[in-house]
């Protein structure tokens, strides 16, 4: 399943598209050098393709690449950071992993 991400700025919003159809969508807010994600969604047609990890990854990489603090009250955002740990904590102000649960396991 051949996918695209796009960003979407006039609805503050990351979107994956399959065959030209938005299949999923990442919502943001960016303030003071960070940048929120405060929901992800999958369309329940394109369930279980990987296209939520395609699209998380790719926001993750879109903040990095704009040196971008990431805010993950997103479940689905926090979740793959905590899967991913060693890739994406960074992204996560120190001070705020704790809060989220993105701290490494003992």
């Amino acid at each position: 399943m051949e996918s695209k991400v796009t960003e979407n700025t006039g609805e503050h919003r990351f979107e994956i598209k399959v065959g030209g159809e938005v299949a999923g969508f990442a919502d943001y807010h960016d303030h003071a050098g960070r940048r929120t994600f405060t929901h992800t969604e999958i369309d329940d047609a394109y369930e279980g393709h990987g296209l939520g990890s395609t699209l998380v990854r790719h926001v993750l990489d879109d903040a990095r690449e704009h040196r971008l603090e990431v805010i993950p009250v997103c479940p689905f955002v926090r979740a793959y950071i905590a899967d991913h740990l060693e890739q994406f904590v960074d992204l996560v102000p120190e001070p705020m992993r704790a809060k989220f649960h993105l701290l490494p396991k003992a």
